[in-house]
């Protein structure tokens, strides 16, 4: 009979011991299948998904009860996602050159509901003028700017991680823009 003690002395020891093999052989599986790797530099920047923002701001105008309108943004920006609420909102993000993300939303929601529903609880703290465009600025220290403006039927909020000159090129190009067709 083997000499093992009483299960009430295993301890965390014990644990470990016992499953540091399982641990090696998941890790060993794993390498092999190539689904782990590991880097000393941290993550890398993956490709950007492709997204056609001008198709989806096109039927975005025809589906939705307001205006919409497509900026006309630097080639090195590059659409990777959008979304609509039907009725409610349109939605499409931005990488911008410097690799932050801008999103752009449009809606016919008043301004403080649009603001809640996308930034939560911030308020305004300032505006920020664009051109002939005032904007509204939601702003907490820690935590990705909004800026919103009104145009009459449609309001529009810029969010993101860029910087001031990230959010002046995109509240630049969207003051810009014509409201696309609905037909």
């Amino acid at each position: 009979m083997p000499n093992t003690k009483p299960r009430i002395m295993n301890d965390w020891k014990d644990l470990f011991w016992s499953l540091l093999p399982l641990v090696l052989i998941c890790l060993v599986i794993a390498g092999i299948a190539s689904q782990c790797t590991f880097s000393a530099n941290g993550p890398t920047a993956g490709q950007i998904p492709n997204f056609d923002a001008h198709t989806a701001l096109a039927e975005d105008a025809r589906q939705l009860p307001f205006d919409i309108r497509e900026p006309a943004l630097p080639a090195d920006w590059k659409p990777n996602s959008g979304s609509r609420d039907p009725g409610v909102s349109s939605t499409v993000g931005y990488i911008t050159p410097q690799g932050s993300y801008m999103q752009l939303t449009q809606s016919n929601a008043a301004e403080e509901v649009l603001a809640k529903k996308i930034v939560g609880t911030r308020y305004a703290t300032g505006t920020q003028q664009v051109g002939a465009r005032k904007w509204v600025v939601y702003a907490e220290p820690g935590t990705e700017p909004a800026w919103i403006t009104d145009f009459g039927d449609t309001r529009v909020l810029i969010k993101g991680a860029g910087n001031a000159g990230s959010f002046t090129v995109l509240a630049t190009a969207i003051g810009n823009a014509p409201a696309l067709p609905r037909t």
